[in-house]
């Protein structure tokens, strides 16, 4: 039975993720105390505010060394893995006496990707964390490095922590580092440079990444931006901070969740006086400084003349440093949000217009509809979609009755560049007898864009035999038809997008076939 998270009216879910630079010292490796102890008591405090926490907190390693005297990370796995096992128990150990201080309770998750690769295993680790926090304990989620290898890895603890945040719908997630806020320029070196407070849209971003991990973190300013971009796509609102003032998270929470109410209320101020009859454009003035100031003077007019306004919540703090990411508008949920950034990609699908189109629309994925396939990958994986327009063909396509084995076409170099494009830059498909195949789409015009992900009915061999064809054709091109879709429908979900929920399930439903809107 699926566990379930009970929430209060105005109580939030934070997720706060503490990179190794902020736990252990880069040199000495001596755990920073002073930072950890802050971080328990913010972390005790929004308890306390009826808020629930949960802690992504990476160290095991850089425990490890110290404990094992050793002065940096090794570059061997076997090593650094056996160093991570070391020092996760250490850093359980001192997280669970500094808790203890203060009477509240810590769980430990250790999570790979292949543990939330399997549908079944991503919700049960999702209903643990809902049962921890029903139960008002702190979760502290790190990876397990012991066991990760570069193919099941998140890559780093901000990927880690965007994911932790999708899977417990938290409302923060605070991602702490080495710099109070995004800049548009490199502060270190431009005084002139402007801090960055919020961001809309991180597509339009313009920000100095420069800055790297630390000598035992493997993040970034880069990584940070593309967790801001997972996490917001599923309806959280990311903030970059500096981790050496978390005392600081209260009062951004605060600031932040004030700039929402104001919005809020400057939204349906506008509602309410456009149905009172008063024009738009007196409105937007009216609304102009609604987050920050009352009206001036009592109006004198009677509310014949002007209609009453509620004025917006002020904003009198003084709002710490720090780039808050906005979430975007129609956040990807649950399933959706498991097959985009849950489940890792084994290969591509070449769609063209017609297929993206009918999948906008509810329908499965058809035959009909792939132009190209790239990767080697087996039923029921995980692979990238992406549109690209096709060019019409000059030669029939195969006979599915064909007896002739069709193989796998293996990437090779083009030594001339040709506009045109079939799984990467500068590559045509070969078979084995070395001739060369015609390429099916455009790369410059337009060029190939991805849209999301999908799990599919069939391997990367299978969809190469029956590409292109009638779903009516799959079974004389492969012998058998375990599916007319080669992905259902409930198993497609794009980048954020709205039309990533289908309305429907496709089991059973027919639906016509697409060639036409190519």
């Amino acid at each position: 039975m699926a566990a379930h998270l009970k929430k209060h009216p105005g109580q939030l879910t934070v997720v706060i993720k503490l990179g190794t630079s902020s736990i252990v010292d880069e040199k000495t490796h001596q755990p920073l105390l002073s930072i950890l102890s802050v971080i328990v008591e913010t972390c005790v405090k929004l308890h306390q505010d009826g808020h629930r926490v949960v802690l992504v907190s990476s160290g095991a390693i850089g425990v490890g060394l110290r404990r094992m005297d050793l002065d940096k990370r090794p570059k061997h796995l076997p090593k650094i893995q056996a160093l991570a096992a070391i020092g996760q128990c250490r850093l359980m150990s001192l997280w669970d006496q500094l808790f203890g201080h203060v009477g509240q309770p810590i769980a430990q998750i250790l999570l790979t990707r292949n543990d939330i690769a399997d549908r079944t295993q991503y919700q049960n680790a999702q209903n643990t964390f809902f049962e921890l926090l029903n139960m008002h304990v702190i979760p502290i989620v790190n990876e397990n490095d012991t066991l990760a290898v570069t193919e099941i890895k998140f890559g780093d603890n901000d990927t880690l922590s965007a994911i932790t945040a999708g899977m417990v719908q938290a409302d923060y997630l605070f991602l702490m580092t080495d710099v109070d806020c995004l800049y548009d320029k490199n502060p270190r070196s431009n005084p002139d440079a402007k801090a960055i407070e919020v961001v809309e849209d991180i597509a339009e971003l313009e920000a100095d990444v420069s800055s790297a991990g630390s000598a035992l973190g493997t993040g970034g300013m880069s990584t940070k931006i593309v967790a801001a971009r997972l996490a917001t796509s599923a309806g959280v609102t990311t903030v970059i901070t500096r981790s050496s003032k978390p005392g600081n998270i209260a009062a951004i929470i605060r600031y932040a969740e004030l700039q929402k109410a104001a919005r809020i209320s400057s939204r349906n101020s506008v509602v309410n006086f456009q149905e009172d009859g008063v024009p738009l454009a007196q409105t937007a003035a009216l609304n102009l400084h609604a987050a920050n100031h009352a009206l001036a003077t009592p109006s004198t007019s009677t509310p014949q003349d002007t209609p009453t306004r509620t004025p917006s919540p002020q904003i009198t703090e003084q709002v710490p440093l720090h780039t808050r990411f906005l979430p975007i508008a129609h956040p990807i949920r649950d399933r959706w949000f498991w097959i985009l950034h849950g489940l890792a990609p084994h290969g591509t699908i070449f769609i063209d217009h017609g297929a993206w189109h009918a999948l906008s629309d509810k329908a499965g994925l058809l035959p009909v509809g792939i132009v190209d396939v790239d990767g080697h990958f087996a039923q029921q994986e995980a692979v990238r979609l992406v549109v690209v327009k096709r060019i019409p063909s000059t030669s029939p396509r195969h006979n599915p009755t064909t007896t002739t084995p069709i193989t796998s076409p293996t990437p090779q170099r083009n030594p001339q560049h040709h506009p045109t494009h079939s799984p990467h830059p500068g590559l045509v498909h070969t078979h084995s007898s070395q001739i060369i195949t015609p390429v099916s789409y455009e790369l410059h015009n337009p060029a190939p864009f991805e849209i999301g992900r999908a799990v599919v009915n069939y391997s990367a061999a299978e969809i190469r035999r029956i590409r292109g064809l009638h779903s009516t054709q799959i079974h004389e091109a492969l012998g058998y038809a375990d599916s007319e879709y080669v992905a259902l429908r409930e198993n497609v979900a794009f980048f954020g997008i709205e039309k990533s929920r289908p309305s429907t399930p496709s089991f059973g439903r027919s639906t016509s076939e697409y060639g036409d809107l190519h």
